[in-house]
């Protein structure tokens, strides 16, 4: 094992069943300080996790999206003890052996928030999500007066005892471009980590590129006027 007893991965899945159980035998290899938020799902992740008593669980009947079931995840590590928390995407699309980078950073920058960064060029991204990152990246800099190469990435490491405190608007996609934003804010480093990443054919994304875009225009509109009426731009 190469993490730490106070870090926790969480791992919020909503209908990937088909993909979820690789993801934590691959996990379970490197650490067993493993929680797993199932955001309602409706396929067979239920019976699939009885297969992994050992991994701890959040689960609720509706589907309330991404960036809440990764505030349950925090709440959750936050009573378990965890000082730590890192996210993994339950789609397969990233590797549990880059744990080792997170470990190596998460040393080094122990406030930090660690963004695993992906290599766009050789991951085959679809276009769409590529203009997505794009699009986010651009407006990180602006709100923050700070560069990272890959906004988008679900793979993090959250110092949670530095987050405490913070209040969340948002509940979907749209949350991990808040607490990125709002921890810049506060001070906390955001720190770009390399990490690898694959697309897998039985990947399955709930990613709708026409509503999470227009909800994340509307929060970076928010958090623009919040920067200009707050004087945050003064810091940059």
């Amino acid at each position: 094992m190469i993490w730490q007893p106070d870090t926790c991965v969480i791992v919020p899945t909503y209908n990937n069943a088909a993909t979820l159980g690789d993801v934590l035998r691959g996990l379970l290899t490197h650490t067993p300080h493993i929680l797993v938020v199932n955001d309602g799902s409706t396929d067979d992740t239920a019976h699939l996790l009885e297969a992994f008593p050992d991994v701890a669980l959040v689960s609720y009947p509706r589907n309330r999206g991404k960036g809440w079931a990764i505030r349950q995840g925090f709440a959750k590590a936050r009573d378990l003890g965890y000082r730590y928390a890192i996210t993994i995407d339950s789609d397969g699309q990233h590797f549990a052996r880059d744990l080792e980078t997170f470990a190596t950073a998460s040393k080094s920058h122990p406030d930090a928030l660690l963004i695993g960064a992906r290599n766009m060029a050789n991951a085959g991204q679809p276009g769409a999500s590529s203009f997505g990152n794009r699009f986010s990246n651009f407006w990180f800099r602006i709100e923050t007066g700070r560069r990272c190469p890959d906004t988008q990435s679900g793979y993090r490491l959250y110092p949670l005892e530095r987050l405490q405190g913070l209040t969340w608007w948002t509940r979907r996609y749209e949350f991990e471009v808040e607490v990125l934003v709002r921890a810049a804010w506060k001070g906390i480093p955001v720190i770009a980590v390399p990490v690898s990443v694959c697309y897998p054919e039985n990947r399955v994304t709930h990613f709708r590129p026409f509503k999470d875009f227009a909800r994340i225009s509307v929060l970076n509109a928010m958090l623009v006027l919040i920067m200009i009426f707050t004087f945050k731009w003064v810091r940059f």
